[in-house]
């Protein structure tokens, strides 16, 4: 298992946060994994890191889909947000 620090634009981060977006389309060049872990820095339209309560928040990667009409090389990962006790590190 991985955790991936990944770069989030801060207009998606309450959807993701609130539950209402489950999924991130990425380009896969971290090889990622089903049971991977995602950490989501949240950054502002000048990619400088902006405050957002995502940023406190660990999410897994629970199915990945490619090819069928994705992009070759991008893939679309679906998330779950994890309990707090299931973090794989910050207790």
């Amino acid at each position: 298992m991985k955790i991936h620090e990944i770069k989030l634009n801060i207009e998606f981060c309450d959807a993701v946060f609130n539950g209402e977006k489950t999924f991130e389309v990425r380009f896969n060049d971290r090889g990622h994994q089903t049971g991977d872990r995602i950490k989501f820095i949240p950054i502002d339209s000048h990619g400088a890191i902006a405050r957002h309560k995502i940023a406190k928040t660990e999410y897994e990667i629970t199915y990945m889909l490619n090819g069928w009409g994705i992009k070759n090389g991008y893939v679309v990962l679906a998330i779950k947000e994890l309990p707090f006790t299931e973090w794989s590190d910050d207790k």
